[in-house]
């Protein structure tokens, strides 16, 4: 969509202010652990963009609040499991040997979008050491979320969406829809956490760059849409409009214990 048809899908702009104002509404309040999965786009026409809705996030939570927002870069893994898109079998080799290796500062998201690709940089904010699926962080709990990130459990016990879990955080969820829902791969870990496969990525180990291989569970999101669509069937959760965004305010622990029951049953 241009920004000119943006422009046309909204009555106003989107500011700081007005931002403060739709999330207070919605429910996110001062001192929450926030776990943010977001589509700027989304929301219509916002005055200073991603910036603006992190500053509105920020200013909601306050110090005492924690923001963390998924920080993947599925690009730095093994090719041969590429699939958006496929590249060429004798394309692996040459992605093996050469792959920059993962670093919190300069490596790129994938697919996250705009607001997370921004958050990273902000002042304050840090980036945990995995090298697939890394999760960014401001505020107060962030170097409790962040630190031991074990390297075979990116998404399971001791990973950012499991001390989330233990301080009863918060999933907002702006314009995006249960695909996104990160927490759903923590209820999935506890299912296939003795199904491992073999992953690899590209990684500092002593100051030299090498190409790392580890065990771990073979994430799917697939049935993700389904479980959110029975969880908010049977859960209580909060949901608005913000613009042209369907908002979803939704506690993690009882978000991944349903998850958890859903696979159970399964």
């Amino acid at each position: 969509m241009t920004e000119k048809k943006v422009i046309d899908t909204v009555c106003m702009p989107h500011t700081v202010d007005s931002l403060v104002t739709d999330f207070r509404e919605l429910g996110v309040k001062n001192g929450m652990t926030l776990l943010v999965h977001s589509s700027l786009s989304s929301l219509g026409w916002v005055c200073g963009g991603a910036e603006a809705v992190i500053k509105a996030l920020m200013k909601v939570v306050g110090e005492d609040g924690t923001i963390v927002m998924p920080a993947q870069s599925a690009s730095n893994s093994d090719p041969a499991g590429w699939m958006n898109p496929p590249v060429p079998e004798s394309w692996w080799p040459i992605i093996r040997d050469q792959m920059p290796a993962y670093c919190k500062a300069t490596t790129p998201t994938r697919g996250m979008g705009a607001i997370v690709e921004q958050f990273r940089h902000f002042p304050g904010v840090k980036r945990s050491d995995h090298p697939v699926y890394s999760f960014a962080a401001w505020g107060k709990d962030k170097e409790v979320i962040l630190e031991n990130q074990p390297l075979e459990s990116g998404f399971g016990e001791q990973s950012p969406l499991a001390k989330i879990y233990e301080l009863d955080g918060e999933i907002l969820m702006i314009g995006v829809g249960h695909d996104s829902n990160t927490s759903l791969h923590y209820a999935e870990n506890a299912r296939c956490k003795n199904q491992p496969v073999t992953k690899s990525a590209a990684i500092s180990e002593n100051g030299q760059r090498v190409w790392k291989t580890f065990q771990e569970i073979d994430y799917d999101s697939d049935c993700f849409e389904t479980i959110g669509y029975h969880f908010e069937q049977s859960e209580s959760f909060r949901m608005m409009k913000i613009g042209n965004a369907t908002c979803k305010l939704i506690g993690q622990r009882a978000m991944v214990n349903f998850g958890r029951d859903w696979f159970e049953k399964r």
